[in-house]
């Protein structure tokens, strides 16, 4: 096992929303603005890091008829547990992300790590994989709207970046914006692998 290179999956070989595209709903419903993006990517993180160890403590006393039953109980325990914490200690952003907190349970990333790696492994390996995809999306969030803030308000975390005399584009900040951003992003990451690829031929 080698974490590192289990933690690098995640972020960049099988990024979770740049190059599985899965968990769309959040991707494109939070990301107005960084704050969020960040704040549901490290939501995400906590519940996919905390929910891959359980499964894989108790992937064996699993019977397999009740498997996938029986992740979405743990998935939704570690939710609730995120959840409140968010309330008590971060009230502002809990409203922020609203619905979105509690439909992690659903957001297929978490599901598919269950029964694709924590399902099959064990504890340590099942936790930097939950760390590795976990941060992938929280990138993947981050970057998208930091463009989404930055072309569509001008500001940064909430602090005003751009001149005031610079366009606006408002639509970036509207659900067209956050497909435009998405598909700009995968493009992007595409070219760059394509070139690292064929870089290396001579």
């Amino acid at each position: 096992m080698n974490p590192l290179k289990i933690i690098k999956n995640g972020i960049l070989d099988e990024n979770p929303t740049l190059i599985q595209v899965v968990g769309m709903c959040p991707t494109l419903a939070v990301t107005t603005s960084v704050r969020n993006g960040v704040g549901m990517g490290l939501a995400t993180t906590a519940v996919l890091t905390g929910s891959n160890v359980a499964i894989a403590m108790i992937r064996k006393f699993i019977p397999d008829k009740v498997r996938i039953p029986a992740y979405v109980v743990v998935i939704s325990s570690f939710v609730t547990v995120i959840e409140f914490l968010l309330k008590a200690y971060a009230a502002g952003l809990n409203r922020s992300l609203g619905i979105f907190i509690p439909l992690i349970v659903v957001n297929c990333i978490l599901l598919a790590r269950a029964e694709t790696f924590a399902g099959k492994n064990g504890a340590l390996p099942s936790f930097f994989d939950g760390i590795g995809m976990g941060l992938g999306f929280t990138a993947a969030l981050t970057a998208i709207s930091t463009v989404r803030e930055l072309l569509g308000n001008g500001t940064l975390l909430g602090f005003s970046i751009l001149p005031e005399n610079f366009p606006k584009t408002i639509l970036m900040i509207l659900p067209p914006g956050a497909f435009l951003t998405l598909g700009g992003l995968i493009a992007l990451l595409n070219y760059i692998r394509s070139r690292g690829k064929g870089g290396g031929r001579k």
